[in-house]
């Protein structure tokens, strides 16, 4: 068998709100990061990211962060579309503290990397529910760029 391909499907342009605290755990330093709006762009489809989600996420001493990211996309002709992300961010110990600061650090200096899934209501947009999706994502001090693309 050929090995699976990709293709462009959307930027998503995540507007985060301030993380909340909820402490350590076993599983390292949980918190959890409101997703206020956000855009959406490409060949899928355009719209806005919902506010209402969050990512849940758990930071390793070592500097790994778990993220497991649910929020809800709007296309233009008004069709919500479910997202469930899990992923991993990691990274050289200065980029993360970096980030960790709010600063802007490029993404070529960390890895964050997520599997996603999206569910739509019956009709133009149900089919993305029978496909896989990964992403490369940027953390910039608001947001987070997500460039996301379908597994072939």
């Amino acid at each position: 068998m050929d090995a699976p391909t990709l293709q462009f499907a959307l930027r998503i342009a995540v507007i985060l709100g301030p993380p909340i605290e909820v402490g350590e755990t076993p599983r390292g330093l949980h918190r959890i990061v409101p997703i206020v709006g956000g855009t959406v762009e490409g060949p899928l489809f355009q719209g806005v990211v919902l506010p209402g989600g969050a990512d849940w996420q758990y930071i390793a001493s070592n500097g790994l962060t778990d993220v497991d990211a649910r929020y809800t996309l709007e296309t233009a002709s008004g069709v919500r579309i479910g997202v469930s992300s899990k992923g991993v961010r990691f990274g050289p110990a200065d980029a993360l503290a970096r980030l960790a600061r709010g600063e802007a650090v490029p993404a070529d200096q960390y890895y964050f990397r997520t599997a996603i899934r999206l569910e739509a209501p019956a009709g133009e947009f149900e089919g993305l529910g029978r496909s896989i999706f990964v992403a490369k994502a940027e953390r910039l001090p608001s947001e987070v760029r997500i460039d996301v693309y379908q597994v072939l």
